[in-house]
């Protein structure tokens, strides 16, 4: 029997990364009977066989004998005179087995056919690459980084499926190139033009998640659990975490000693700063926690319009509300109350050490104004633009930020 392309593919075919052997020698077969009905009109007395080992593939067809000229359908009949010229042996009511050959079809109607099983078993292939990652959804996935594009990294699976990760659901530090290797959480899974579109993401809560699921075991076994995962991509994260058993401290096992658990994850998020924090029903109690590690006051609850005013020492606001105002934001997010923050009554005329503020301004510039003796707010304060610009190495422009900032904590 001739190949024709045809057989010698299977073995491409059946190599399929995401489909059984048995669904493609269906796919076969039914291609098979499809030429057969065209050509004969039917194909309920043919036999298909495909070898699942080498693609050997065998057609039998079977018709019985009738007399001469009672014959009444020559697809499912054969008459005596004309089997006795291909078998000697044969009479009236037996059934006469051939064998189809390919060749017997026509090439074209063998090209066809090749192009036919082809699209059926990428049209399966894609339906199976759904169905697996549509099951995924939330799970971690390690590949390789094959393109970068502005707006879109391409990322192979270990199987070489395509997974695509939108530069927004990448890390603002995230740097990749082609061959490194990426972690990530299956965050979407949609058909698009009859093509599976499997979005991945580092900057979804999952994904912090999942981080904390493969570093710690007591949250993988259950005996930990994460209540909430807040976070701003690259810059904070904060994690409520709670236990129900009283023999475990739940933010010391995520943490780990010296902090071993948890900085993995940090170089993972490049240098993501993750609160840990212990979660509680008690609302005042919890909104502290959040604002970690600022120290709180007093605090005063509005439940009705969920929102929360926070007294703090005048050198703890600037720790509350962060840099960037990250630490605020995201303990009004894990807390579900809109945080105000407010400096003590009565602490107006306090100092406040110019250390405070390396959340907002950089450590190199806080040296510098150091080294001329200002150590506090109101140091700097009490100097004009002018003056600090004769006195340091800074610009005026960054000095007039510096003042803003400052400033801003009296207010």
């Amino acid at each position: 029997m001739s190949n024709i392309n045809l057989i010698d593919s299977f073995q491409e075919f059946k190599e399929f990364k995401n489909i059984d052997r048995p669904t493609v020698i269906s796919v076969l077969e039914e291609v098979f009977r499809s030429m057969l009905r065209k050509k004969y009109g039917t194909d309920e007395n043919c036999d298909v066989i495909v070898n699942p080992d080498n693609g050997d593939l065998e057609i039998w067809r079977t018709r019985k004998v009738m007399e001469d000229g009672f014959s009444e359908d020559d697809d499912l009949e054969i008459e005596l005179a004309e089997v006795k010229l291909l078998d000697a042996d044969m009479e009236v009511g037996d059934d006469y087995i051939e064998q189809i050959t390919l060749e017997s079809f026509g090439r074209r109607a063998i090209l066809a056919a090749r192009q036919t099983l082809v699209s059926k078993v990428l049209e399966l292939e894609k339906d199976e690459i759904f169905k697996k990652y549509k099951d995924r959804v939330g799970e971690i996935v390690t590949g390789e980084v094959y393109q970068v594009w502005k707006k879109e990294t391409l990322v192979l699976d270990d199987e070489g499926n395509e997974l695509i990760m939108p530069k927004t659901e990448q890390i603002p530090a995230d740097y990749f190139k082609k061959g490194d290797a990426v972690r990530a959480v299956i965050s979407k899974v949609d058909m698009l033009n009859a093509t599976p579109k499997i979005i991945i993401s580092r900057v979804a809560p999952e994904f912090l998640q999942r981080l904390f699921e493969i570093e710690v075991p007591e949250i993988f076994d259950g005996l930990i659990t994460i209540k909430k995962i807040v976070r701003e991509p690259g810059e904070r994260a904060k994690v409520a975490v709670e236990s129900y058993d009283d023999r475990i401290d739940p933010v010391g096992a995520c943490v780990g000693m010296k902090g071993s658990r948890i900085h993995g994850i940090v170089r993972e998020l490049k240098n993501e700063n993750i609160d840990v924090i212990n979660f509680t029903n008690n609302i005042s109690l919890y909104i502290q926690r959040a604002l970690s590690p600022a120290k709180i006051t007093s605090i005063k609850l509005d439940d009705e319009n969920k929102t929360a005013s926070v007294y703090l020492k005048p050198d703890q606001v600037s720790l509350a509300i962060g840099r960037g105002g990250h630490n605020i934001k995201l303990a009004g997010k894990l807390t579900g109350y809109e945080i105000d923050v407010y400096r003590e009554a009565g602490e107006e005329d306090e100092d406040v050490d110019i250390e405070e503020f390396s959340d907002e301004i950089d450590s190199w510039i806080i040296d510098e104004l150091k080294s001329v003796g200002c150590d506090t707010a109101k140091s700097v304060l009490a100097l004009s633009v002018d003056e600090l610009v004769k006195r340091t190495d800074l610009e005026e422009e960054t000095i007039k930020e510096v003042i803003g900032i400052l400033k801003s904590e009296f207010e």
